[in-house]
């Protein structure tokens, strides 16, 4: 990507940033999360994951990657996002990519969200969703009925 285009994505980051982060401003479709997270994750050349803190009108509170993988493999600890969701005392919607492009999430990330959801049930703490980003596509864990 030349640098060029990599500014432009960042300037498009910053102005949806700032519209969600105004008061009423909200996540209101599960296309505009996709499309956020396509222009945050698409580009990246290994595994992030990452999560969207929302309050109770799925306003965006913060942004966290938590975690760095590799080309293929990342290793998720749960306690860490016990610990940051209660900073933020928010919902979550749970993000990570696929650098190979192919989006479908394999058995070890739905092993890992499973986790990750009784975790956050623990402290009361709703996971709202698991988006998988390869490519351009995104899979919605929510949306296949797995959460």
């Amino acid at each position: 990507m030349t640098p060029y285009a990599q500014r432009t994505i960042r300037r498009a980051l910053n102005i949806l940033e700032r519209q969600l982060r105004e008061p009423g401003a909200a996540f209101t479709t599960s296309s505009s999360v996709r499309d956020w997270l396509r222009l945050k994750l698409t580009q990246e050349q290994r595994e992030e994951f990452s999560v969207l803190w929302l309050d109770n009108q799925h306003r965006l509170i913060a942004y966290d990657t938590l975690f760095l993988g590799t080309i293929n493999t990342i290793t998720v600890h749960p306690r860490e996002i016990v610990k940051t969701g209660l900073k933020h005392n928010a919902a979550a919607v749970l993000a990570h990519n696929h650098p190979s492009g192919l989006a479908e999430p394999s058995h070890a990330d739905r092993q890992m969200t499973e986790r990750l959801k009784q975790a956050l049930e623990l402290v009361d703490i709703r996971l709202l969703d698991h988006l998988v980003v390869g490519g351009m596509d995104v899979i919605s864990f929510a949306e296949r009925g797995w959460l």
